[in-house]
């Protein structure tokens, strides 16, 4: 397995990684707002973290849904991140047209799940020599990410990460399949969790999605204990007025009583685990 290395650390060399932040970027003050947060929490626990926002959802469930302020003005704000907070950050990309741009800023490309399979985006981002993390797609079985891998090492670069953010199990539901993520990391990529849009139900409120967030903790829990390399969740100071996803975000003031249960036990498991 190839370890990932991001800013000043290294994904996949044993360590538990946060990737955490808001859904969608709603304006600059609250982002940085969050961005700080996070930081100061990460901080206190000694826990690696990358910021996440979208500048543009490209895959709202209706055409009236908020989707970001866009390529141009949505990079500015993440760059604002990285030089005012100190954070590497993350953000999707859905066309190969914005690549460039957002590996002018970005620390690490992401390819959504719904696009997984697209090749010529999955090259793009692999070519500037980012790192790169894929969501695996809610339609993909998890030995199929291979060919999505070679995809990516295709254009010469091995610095790639895998995220399970779970399976359709019928409509408007997923589900997590934790033998996912042993099989995931089995194809030589640092595999991440990502617990909050695994709770989703999609479409589920009609013209937008809806969540069942109390299973958040459940799931990043039974995460840690199977050996993820990190963990991905989306983050909110108020969720309820969240404007994309709040039914599946944690609200800011929960994170640090997690974060600490779940380094605690990533500590454990990892003992354990060296033991055997």
């Amino acid at each position: 397995m190839t370890p990932v290395q991001v800013a000043d650390f290294w994904v996949g060399d044993g360590g538990l990684v946060m990737i955490a932040g808001p859904c969608v970027i709603e304006d600059a003050a609250a982002t940085l707002e969050i961005a700080r947060a996070l930081k100061e929490i990460a901080g206190q626990l000694d826990l690696p973290l990358i910021f996440k926002a979208s500048y543009d959802k490209a895959n709202r469930t209706s055409i009236e849904s908020f989707r970001g302020p866009g390529l141009k003005e949505g990079l500015k704000i993440l760059a604002r991140v990285k030089e005012e907070v100190g954070l590497p950050v993350l953000s999707d990309v859905h066309q190969v047209s914005e690549v460039a741009a957002a590996a002018e800023v970005l620390d690490v490309l992401q390819i959504p799940a719904f696009l997984c399979r697209q090749t010529d985006l999955v090259v793009a981002a692999a070519a500037t020599g980012k790192p790169v993390n894929i969501k695996k797609g809610q339609f993909m079985a998890p030995w199929d990410m291979k060919a999505v891998v070679e995809k990516a090492w295709s254009a010469g670069n091995r610095q790639v990460i895998l995220t399970e953010r779970g399976a359709a199990l019928g409509y408007n539901n997923l589900v997590v399949d934790f033998r996912s993520l042993p099989i995931m990391r089995g194809l030589g990529c640092p595999v991440i969790l990502d617990v909050t849009h695994s709770v989703q139900l999609p479409g589920g409120q009609g013209t937008c999605s809806g969540g069942q967030r109390e299973f958040i903790p459940h799931l990043a829990r039974a995460g840690v204990a199977v050996g993820v390399d990190g963990l991905f969740m989306e983050v909110h100071p108020d969720p309820e007025k969240a404007r994309c996803d709040g039914p599946n975000s944690l609200s800011l003031k929960d994170i640090l009583p997690l974060w600490r249960d779940l380094k605690e036990l990533h500590e454990f498991c990892r003992v354990r685990f060296m033991r055997q």
